[in-house]
């Protein structure tokens, strides 16, 4: 998931589906009064409250980060491209807050980001300092200049140092571990971009929406292909700004309701080529792991950016998850209320999940050779097991230090299953 390094009117009723999705929200709904009965209908308004589908959505897009960096199958990025969905959705999110004054907004967003950021910052060096990396001595950061960068690790505007190999080969982690567990701070970095920007670029696409809509996508055109190239961390987050920044102004144009101005067949014709494109340009861009887009910028950005128009575009107006997908209704609402911990310290649990499933070679049974050959055949599926765990375990052990950051009561699982209860009374 790193980058090279790591949310017109539909005029008619449409048929329900199986999940009971209602007609497509647009911002003229959102702005009708309630119906006369109480229900939910042509008529009614939105009642205010988490948005499910796109609560949903952002549960998706964890859990195929999660399956990505665990199995690298370059096809998921293909199959639902999760960091364009989970930029879009933050946008909406920021465009909505922003009908506050800015200041306060982007405080709130950056409190919330950098406690957790500490936590697992104070942990990660510690562990590299232990395993006897030394800053001053990294020919990768410069010397001094590395314990300047140190910095990143408590406001991530740049990228923050880490040792491409710490510790020894044997050790209790594979010697590579501190590459996996800091790289995917790149996705932080690019977010605290996108929060300090959001005012000007809200401000833009109210003056010029269509023009800001596509400016990331031209930027990436420069700069994602090769034709520009900006060395250093600095090119991979300018990069990354530009690969994401039209996803993140869909969040924009979904919560202004521009896209649901746009004819929708239209828009889904224009995703599709817009999509098409990005396939296109993949095909003749392969990297290293063939059509992992993550390694082709100019495709990542166009396939993305379709994607999410289609899924903002058809995105229903859910205070509750429908009957089909009611039994997810705890995961989803636990995912969302510890998404920053599940993303910062996933990659360091899958290896985890490496020494612990080595324990089991020590067992008596496992002298059998048949049994060890099983074991090794199934490796990978036992820890897609038990990294989920470990992800139930971090939840409870720092977890509840983003109810602190939002300044809320902290919860050791906030799960939803204590407010449905004390509604159902």
């Amino acid at each position: 998931m790193t980058q090279g390094h790591p949310t017109g009117t539909n005029a008619g009723s449409e048929r329900t589906p199986a999940f009971g999705v209602p007609r497509q929200r647009t911002a003229q709904t959102l702005a009708e009064p309630p119906a006369a009965d109480g229900a939910t209908g042509a008529t009614a308004a939105k009642k205010p409250g988490r948005d499910r589908y796109l609560d949903l959505l952002r549960t998706i897009a964890l859990v195929r980060v999660v399956v990505y960096h665990l199995f690298g199958w370059a096809w998921l990025t293909v199959l639902f491209p999760s960091m364009g969905v989970m930029f879009a959705l933050a946008g909406s999110l920021m465009a909505r807050s922003l009908k506050r004054p800015a200041l306060g907004v982007i405080r709130g967003r950056v409190r919330r980001l950098l406690p957790p950021l500490w936590v697992f910052g104070a942990v990660v060096l510690t562990l590299m300092f232990a395993g006897g990396w030394n800053v001053l001595d990294d020919p990768d950061h410069g010397g001094t200049l590395g314990l300047v960068e140190l910095l990143n690790y408590i406001v991530p505007l740049g990228a923050p140092p880490f040792p491409w190999s710490v510790g020894s080969k044997s050790g209790v982690l594979e010697n590579t571990w501190a590459v996996q567990a800091a790289g995917v701070l790149w996705y932080l970095r690019a977010y605290l971009w996108f929060v300090l920007a959001s005012p000007l670029l809200l401000w833009a696409f109210r003056k010029a929406p269509w023009v800001t809509l596509f400016a990331p996508l031209a930027l990436t055109a420069v700069v994602g292909t090769g034709l520009v190239s900006i060395p250093g961390e600095t090119g991979n987050a300018v990069t990354d700004f530009a690969v994401y920044g039209s996803c993140w102004v869909l969040g924009f144009a979904h919560q202004d309701g521009l896209l649901a101005r746009v004819p929708r067949y239209l828009a889904v014709s224009c995703s599709a080529l817009v999509m098409a494109f990005g396939l296109w340009w993949a095909s003749g861009h392969l990297g290293p792991d063939g059509w992992d887009l993550n390694d082709i910028p100019m495709a990542q950005a166009a396939w993305s950016f379709g994607f999410v128009v289609i899924l903002l575009l058809y995105s229903p107006s859910w205070q509750e998850l429908p009957r089909g997908l009611a039994r997810w209704d705890r995961l989803v609402t636990l995912s969302n209320n510890r998404a920053v911990t599940i993303y910062l310290w996933h990659n360091l649990l899958i290896m985890a999940t490496v020494p612990i499933i080595d324990l089991a070679y020590s067992l008596p049974f496992m002298e059998n050779q048949s049994a060890t050959a099983a074991l090794d055949s199934t490796y990978m599926v036992w820890m897609l097991l038990l990294v989920w765990p470990l992800i139930g375990v971090m939840i409870l052990a720092t977890g509840w230090i983003e109810d602190i950051a939002a300044k809320r009561k902290p919860r050791l699982w906030p799960d939803g299953r204590k407010s449905k209860a004390r509604r159902a009374k």
